[in-house]
């Protein structure tokens, strides 16, 4: 740039320098010398005009030349400059920036991300609690932190990607920021993660012994061994006491809660060996998988026991639902007689609801008094119909609500962390969504936690079907999933994660024997 400055400068030097003799040339005089004198030498001394006349006629075009050079390495120069330093809105140059992936392969990334995250949280979490146990929670609390952070993290991917789902952005140029926006959450909370890894092994130190978390995790496996047995006669009751759909959503989880002791128990005592013979690596891997497997069968367990006491509470909200049913559907009628519907519900419409209504009412006192019945789905059957033309008259309605819509978000949420090994993005955003809302929108929540739980059963169907004695579902690889941990043929964990992100959870993955 200063080069094409400095010859500017000089051509128009040498411009001002000629200029009197240039105007001179043109006019026909020379400076200092009578026109008269002049006219004679034109007429007289004619070689001298011919000598003299080629060299002043050729100076204007040269200088015309030399400019235009000047003015094109001047744009050159400059074009040159723009285009190496041309940004786009990330900051990177464009000779360097990479062509936009597809819609599409973007949409697979999040994905695949929002699944790797959440898995990533729930094993931290779940390696968490043991270590808490052994060591103190004021030891832990800087690796909690941390999860906290991934926690929220992840809970903002979630909410874009339901956005997302709904169609929310609509613009294709707005659709790929939002995907951009959920694949930089997930790694954030997969870096946060990652972050506290070493520092969580060192102050966990299973590979300095494992003695104390040894003895946690026997602790634990005792404990939930022997829920198991109570937790068989309480569903023994549920069938005999209600229909047989009170109980479908646990139907088969003490049989796998089983098979997950059984796990515990092998990788236990492999642990204990690892140990006395001086493999601290290997023992640690096989706690982590012994840790993974009691940690699920406790889940499976306690989903029994809570299910219990939301059916038992269902039953007893059911006749004060039924009474405060009736006093909004009265009320509801008051308003249509009195020709005054609410502000955003057509006369024909609230209408419409109230003969619903009514319809399901008269069908859920048949249902009471004709034998063995499901209360929680009873108790939902009287809340749906009811919400859309209820006024707040009755306030058991809302609890009986929010009851509904908590225990089908357990129930999604409990097989969802016991499968996560094959559930897919889109039944784990959908529960998120639903954990979201619960309790302000208490319908939304139990709609949303319902496709969650029938989305994942749907990714489970697509893997296999568990079969007594194995996991649950084939790998088609010669093992199968036990949750997050990869079961081979002979019931060995090929690997075992641990707390951490993406890049560290699977530290200790290596066959075990």
């Amino acid at each position: 740039m200063r080069v094409a400055h400095g010859l500017i400068g000089g051509v128009v030097a040498v411009l001002w320098l000629l200029w009197p003799e240039l105007t001179a040339s043109w006019s026909g005089d020379r400076p200092g010398v009578p026109s008269a004198v002049a006219q004679e030498e034109v007429e007289g001394t004619v070689e001298g005009t011919v000598e003299e006349t080629p060299t002043a006629d050729l100076v204007l075009p040269l200088i015309a030349l030399g400019t235009a050079a000047v003015l094109a390495v001047y744009a050159y120069i400059r074009r040159a400059r723009r285009t190496r330093t041309r940004t786009t809105p990330g900051g990177l140059p464009s000779a360097t920036l990479p062509a936009p992936s597809p819609l599409t392969e973007l949409d697979e990334q999040a994905r695949a991300l929002l699944v790797e995250a959440d898995d990533c949280v729930r094993t931290s979490r779940e390696e968490l609690a043991f270590a808490e146990a052994a060591s103190g929670r004021e030891a832990m609390d800087p690796f909690a932190r941390a999860v906290r952070e991934a926690e929220w993290e992840l809970s903002a991917a979630f909410a874009m990607r339901q956005r997302y789902d709904d169609g929310v952005p609509f613009e294709a140029s707005a659709r790929r920021q939002a995907l951009a926006g959920i694949v930089g959450r997930c790694t954030e909370a997969g870096r946060r993660l990652d972050a506290e890894a070493a520092g969580f092994d060192a102050v966990r130190g299973l590979e300095r012994g494992i003695e104390a978390a040894l003895e946690v995790a026997e602790a634990r496996f005792r404990e939930v061994a022997g829920r198991t047995s109570t937790a068989e006669a309480t569903l023994e009751e549920l069938g005999r006491r209600y229909a047989s759909t009170a109980a479908a959503p646990v139907v088969g989880f003490l049989e796998q809660a089983k098979d997950r002791l059984v796990f515990t128990t092998l990788h236990l005592n492999q642990a204990r060996q690892s140990a006395d013979l001086g493999e601290p690596d290997r023992a640690a891997a096989h706690l982590r998988a012994a840790e993974g497997a009691v940690a699920q069968a406790a889940i499976f367990v306690t989903a029994v026991d809570r299910l219990a006491g939301e059916v038992s509470t269902a039953g007893t909200l059911i006749p004060a639902a039924l009474t405060g049913a009736e006093a909004e559907i009265a009320g509801a009628r008051k308003r249509v007689a009195e020709g005054a519907p609410a502000a955003d519900i057509p006369l024909g419409e609230l209408e419409s609801r109230i003969m619903h209504a009514d319809a399901v009412l008269t069908a859920v006192r048949e249902t009471l008094t004709t034998g063995p019945y499901d209360p929680l789905d009873t108790l939902r059957r009287v809340v749906r119909a009811v919400t859309p033309v209820a006024a707040g008259r009755a306030g058991v309605l809302p609890v009986a609500g929010e009851l509904v819509a908590r225990s089908a978000t357990a129930a999604a949420g409990d097989f969802v962390a016991t499968h996560r090994g094959v559930v897919g993005a889109e039944a784990r955003t959908r529960l998120a969504a639903a954990q979201r809302l619960l309790p302000e929108e208490a319908l939304t929540a139990d709609t949303l936690a319902r496709t969650a739980l029938h989305l994942a059963e749907q990714d489970v169907r697509m893997h296999g079907t568990p079969v007594a004695g194995t996991a649950p579902h084939s790998t088609g690889i010669g093992g199968a999933l036990l949750g997050g941990i990869l079961l081979t043929e002979d019931s060995t964990p090929g690997a075992p994660t641990s707390f951490g992100g993406p890049r560290t959870r699977a530290r200790r993955n290596f066959p075990l024997s």
